[in-house]
C-alpha cells in the first residue's frame, strides 16, 4: 500500500522544529563550500526550479542507468570507426537528455548548473531539505536523498518536501526581515 506524503504532513510546526535544528548544528547550515552564505530567498528559488523540472520532465526514485550496451549497440565488429562513435554519441545523448525523468539529487544538480542556483544554493537545498525530513521523522540521521528514493514515496511526496523546503528557506533562512523564532 502506497501512502502519499502530501503538503499537509510539512506542517509550520514541522518547519519549527526543523528551525531549532539549525540551530544546534555544529556547522552553518546556510553557507556553502564557497565560504559565503546563501540567502533564504535564493535557496528557496533553488528548490522550486527543482519541483519545476521534476514537473516537467518526471521524477524516478533512483537513476536507471538504461539497458545493458551489449544488447543495445550493434556488433562492434560489424561497424566503421565512424559509425561507431556515431553510435556511442547517439547513445550518450539519450542517456543524458535534459528532459529524462530525474532524481531529486539530479534535478537539485541541474539547477545549479542551469543558471537558476549553483553550488552553494544546491549544497545548502540539500541541507534544508534533510533538515525537514530529520523535523518530520523524528530521526536525526534521516536524509533527504534517501528519504526521497524509499520505494513507496511518490512524485507528489518528492514535490511537498521541496515546497516545505522552500517555505523553510523563506521563513528561516538569511535575509529574512524577521524570522519566526524556534521552539
Amino acid at each position: 500500500m502506497t501512502t502519499t506524503i502530501t503538503a499537509a504532513v510539512f506542517t509550520d510546526e514541522v518547519l519549527v522544529r526543523a528551525a531549532g535544528l539549525v540551530k544546534d548544528s555544529y556547522r552553518p547550515v546556510w553557507t556553502g563550500a564557497s565560504g559565503e552564505e546563501s540567502t533564504g530567498e535564493s535557496v528557496a528559488r533553488h528548490l522550486e526550479a527543482a519541483a519545476g523540472l521534476l514537473e516537467a520532465d518526471g521524477w524516478i526514485h533512483t537513476y536507471h542507468h538504461g539497458r545493458a550496451a551489449s544488447t543495445a549497440l550493434p556488433a562492434i565488429e560489424s561497424m566503421s570507426t565512424e559509425e561507431m562513435v556515431r553510435e556511442v554519441l547517439r547513445e550518450v545523448r539519450e542517456e543524458t537528455a535534459a528532459t529524462a525523468p530525474r532524481t531529486l539529487s539530479m534535478a537539485l544538480d541541474h539547477v545549479a548548473h542551469g543558471g537558476e542556483g549553483d553550488a552553494d544554493t544546491r549544497d545548502v537545498a540539500y541541507e534544508v531539505l534533510t533538515l525537514v525530513v530529520r523535523a518530520l521523522t523524528g530521526h536525526e540521521q534521516a536524509r533527504a536523498t534517501a528519504w526521497a528514493e524509499r520505494l513507496q514515496r511518490t512524485h507528489q511526496d518528492v514535490t511537498a518536501l521541496l515546497g516545505a523546503g522552500a517555505r523553510f528557506a523563506r521563513t528561516y533562512g538569511p535575509g529574512v526581515a524577521e524570522a519566526p523564532q524556534a521552539a
